[in-house]
């Protein structure tokens, strides 16, 4: 039986590989929706897109979380009411959502992981832009709409943390990296595969709506991230120093605790994603990374 899908945000990050991962399924009808083929902030266009789609993943997003602090509005319209207007299409036609959202949502005072049920209370502005569009969804999808928290997210394609450590390896002897903020690192491969699993899982009714936190398993900081990269990469960790978030000061805050807890993927019998650790080296082992590897070792900056 053929389920058609259609994924927003698709020439993003994350929905790059979403795309890969529905296509290698003969199941799978795939519409792949752009930014520069469907603003989610137009309820026509949004109704139009919907229409005819069993499952939507929505990976569109406003992603810029210091330009949110100065234009929270327009990150607003995209990451709340754009949210709204695919979730009120959703629930016209009877499709599945899945949208992804972000540990943002969170203060980052805790000392446990966050779970599923904890209460938001975001600490910028792109956390409750974010916020806006998870509260859309369970509104209007109590019992079809799933809400998947990311966070630390990265891949070989566009600029993210693991790509900018490669970058900067070959310009300067060493890096100051943040070593009191705590996450998760999560490769967008693996959470792509993930949303294919939920999307298939609540088609077939055995994945309840609500909240799964899409994020590694284990948990470790920035500078870790930036000497397991290097490690990987064939470069020396030393090279990585600990600094304080102090040292970098950005217009919006951030959480200094974003570890997210895993057990509504239990509840569902799905399987969480595997350790941040496992995530990379399979990252590393593909042919994109191998060669972002290779590049960086032979432009590195001496000591």
């Amino acid at each position: 039986m053929t389920t058609n899908w259609l994924v927003t945000g698709a020439g993003g990050l994350l929905g790059r590989e979403l795309l890969a991962e529905l296509a290698a399924d003969p199941g799978t009808v795939v519409t792949a929706a752009g930014r520069d083929t469907l603003d989610i902030t137009d309820p026509v266009a949004v109704r139009s897109a919907v229409a005819g789609h069993r499952v939507v993943v929505n990976c569109a997003a406003w992603t810029d979380v210091d330009g949110a602090e100065h234009s929270e509005a327009a990150a607003t319209a995209v990451n709340g009411t754009g949210v709204r207007h695919l979730a009120r299409a959703c629930a016209d036609t009877g499709a599945i959502l899945l949208h992804v959202s972000t540990d943002y949502v969170f203060p980052g005072d805790a000392v446990q992981p966050y779970p599923e049920d904890a209460p938001a209370r975001p600490l910028n502005a792109y956390g409750r832009s974010k916020l806006a569009g998870e509260r859309a969804v369970t509104e209007l999808l109590p019992h079809s709409g799933h809400v998947v928290r990311t966070a630390w997210l990265y891949g070989a394609h566009g600029r993210n943390f693991v790509t900018t450590m490669l970058e900067l390896a070959s310009r300067r002897p060493a890096l100051e990296v943040v070593a009191d903020q705590h996450g998760q690192p999560t490769w967008a491969r693996a959470l792509a595969r993930q949303l294919a699993v939920l999307g298939r899982a609540a088609s077939a009714g055995r994945a309840p709506a609500g909240v799964y936190h899409g994020t590694a398993s284990g948990r470790t900081t920035w500078h870790g991230l930036a000497r397991e990269t290097f490690r990987l990469a064939g470069l020396d960790p030393e090279r990585i120093r600990p600094v304080g978030s102090d040292r970098f000061p950005r217009p919006a805050a951030r959480p200094g605790f974003g570890v997210l807890g895993h057990d509504n993927w239990r509840r569902a019998a799905l399987a969480p994603l595997p350790p941040w650790e496992d995530q990379l080296a399979e990252a590393f082992a593909t042919p994109a990374f191998t060669a972002l590897a290779e590049a960086a070792r032979a432009s590195v900056c001496p000591a």
